[in-house]
């Protein structure tokens, strides 16, 4: 029960952290919410993953069609596809009415935008499929419920948002963004300057009052109502301030990953809490805490690492943080992914790659038809925050030079990034894009006036049929080419989320090479990848001890032959060893 003292002792330790002498008052009003929403009878606990766990990101109106809502024609279109075999989550992203940033800036947490559809739909797309629903606390629309009552002063939102002396000194503040922190708003009571994050149409929410951090809380539970299976904490690194600090990271946005953590282990055992935190690698994995805060964190560091890898056709960057990534911690995983609906984060490559060669992988990106959004810095210096840029055609030829990279050859580096991915320690993440090999959506950044829009277009449920049904078409050569690796990944116990890991130093700079064993020790899978336009020979015998074994993909591109391994340009093999 939520009012054991266990329960009570931990989340009142943080709680005081948070709100000082009002921390009991605060606990009872945590109590009554988590016993709103608990269920009679919580079911035992089983494992929160294993090898078939994969999740399909995707925006509620990704697919359109005259007749049904975008979310029906979602579900029809997982049906349709047996997508719902591959794929055990769908991540639906913000669903709810928004008025900026693509939902990001939400109006009213608790409906459906009726632009997608209603509770109704995303109850039936939970018939086949988990879902994962984001959490979006760090701020709300300027338009929201929320914010017209603060504006007039009606309690208790008069407290909901973070009022600053337009000349206290911020410039120690952690700015992911090159725009002002502070703008003004017109309010009853005169002019008030309140912190802005990310625009001045996303407010953030002030957590120092206790109104806020129970009604997030009711929030998320009632999400989990509603069918989520893993809740998304969006930009949560930036939840808490105090002036004079980073504020990115503080010890009391901890504590409130700690309470939702509570809450949850209470009232809802097998949700699973992930963290967004898009920052270097160490400070990400704190999210972790001491196996009490978030149950995944971002594998924020893949992305770019791979990129870096295809583009400069060296793999040494990314396998010296292979060969040092260490495990998560028990009852915790990593979520791997390449592409969502942001851009490629380039702040997890600080300290990974010199400065020189991220300046070249900045410029390859450009030449691609990518975008470089920045962020604002101490100094007042802007410097590159993330890359806008689809990740099909980030490892495409630059300027469409299709002679550097044929399309064929252009689908093979691109499917086999994404082998490496699936392939890791952890659970990984699909981008719908990613899926169906969509590349850079330059009418929809003309459109937006948007740089991330480059990687979020929408589809006619009719026009993506035809491109699923037609051979000859590059998204039914991605689409086909992805299949047979989700078919194949979700049949391996060496591909469980808890199986060991050890990066295979080949001895070249043209290989990522890595060891997943099964929990039990039966399955043993390599998993190689040629990052390079030319052919690559290894001993299997001289990376891991077995003479050999049959590449699980089958593809044409590999061939074992007498202990040797040959993987043609930008070719993968998942070697079952003997």
């Amino acid at each position: 029960m939520s009012s054991t003292p266990e329960f009570k002792q931990r989340t009142l330790a943080d709680l005081t952290l948070l709100y000082g002498d009002a921390a009991p008052a605060c606990l009872e009003r945590l109590v009554t919410v988590c016993e709103r929403h608990r269920p009679e009878t919580v079911p035992p606990t089983e494992s929160l993953w294993n090898e078939c766990d994969v999740v399909l990101i995707t925006y509620g109106d990704q697919i359109r069609s005259n007749t049904a809502t975008p979310l029906a024609a979602f579900r029809s279109f997982l049906d349709d596809e047996s997508l719902a075999d591959l794929f055990s989550t769908i991540h639906l992203l913000p669903f709810f009415p928004y008025s900026s940033d693509d939902g990001f800036s939400v109006i009213d947490y608790r409906q459906v935008d009726p632009k997608l559809g209603d509770w109704n739909d995303i109850a039936a797309l939970n018939e086949t499929s988990s879902l994962m629903f984001d959490l979006v606390l760090n701020h709300c629309s300027s338009q929201s419920r929320w914010f017209r009552d603060y504006l007039v002063g009606t309690a208790p939102f008069d407290r909901f948002f973070i009022e600053v002396d337009p000349d206290a000194d911020v410039t120690a503040v952690t700015r992911p963004r090159s725009l002002p922190l502070l703008n003004p708003f017109e309010t009853n009571r005169g002019t008030r300057h309140l912190w802005t994050t990310f625009s001045d149409d996303q407010i953030d929410l002030n957590f120092a009052a206790a109104d806020v951090l129970i009604e997030m809380i009711d929030i998320l539970l009632s999400y989990v109502d509603r069918g989520a299976r893993i809740i998304r904490l969006d930009a949560i690194a930036y939840l808490w301030k105090t002036i004079g600090t980073s504020c990115i990271h503080l010890p009391e946005t901890h504590a409130v990953v700690r309470l939702m953590r509570d809450v949850l282990d209470v009232v809802a055992p097998s949700t699973i809490l992930l963290t967004e935190t898009n920052v270097p690698h160490e400070e990400n994995v704190s999210y972790f805490g001491d196996g009490d805060e978030a149950h995944m964190v971002y594998n924020f560091s893949l992305a770019p690492l791979l990129l870096d890898a295809f583009l400069s056709q060296d793999a040494g960057p990314i396998n010296a943080w292979l060969a040092n990534l260490e495990p998560a911690k028990p009852g915790t995983a990593y979520f791997n992914f390449t592409a969502s609906h942001d851009g490629v984060g380039v702040r997890p490559l600080e300290g990974l790659v010199a400065p020189d060669r991220f300046q070249r992988l900045v410029e390859a990106v450009r030449a691609r038809g990518g975008h470089v959004s920045t962020k604002r810095n101490a100094d007042g210096s802007d410097s590159p925050y993330e890359l806008n840029i689809a990740y099909f055609s980030a490892l495409g030829p630059p300027n469409n030079d299709l002679d550097s990279v044929p399309p064929e050859l252009h689908v093979r580096r691109f499917v086999s990034s994404q082998a490496v991915m699936l392939a890791l320690r952890g659970i990984p993440g699909v981008y719908f894009h990613s899926l169906v090999g969509t590349p850079n959506d330059y009418a929809g950044v003309q459109d937006t006036g948007r740089a991330r829009s480059i990687n979020r277009r929408k589809f006619r449920r009719d026009e993506l049929n035809d491109r699923l049904s037609d051979s000859a078409a590059i998204e039914k050569q991605v689409f086909d080419g992805y299949r047979r690796l989700l078919t194949m990944r979700i049949e391996q116990p060496a591909f469980h989320p808890d199986a060991d890991q050890t990066f295979v130093d080949v001895g070249s700079p043209a290989v990522i090479a890595f060891l997943r064993s099964s929990c039990d020790g039966q399955q043993r899978i390599l998993a190689v990848t040629n990052v390079t336009s030319q052919s690559a020979t290894l001993r299997i015998s001289n990376c891991v001890d077995s003479p050999g074994g049959r590449d699980l993909l089958s593809g044409s591109n590999t061939e074992v032959c007498g202990g040797d391994l040959t993987l043609q340009p930008f070719a993968t093999a998942w070697l079952e060893l003997d």
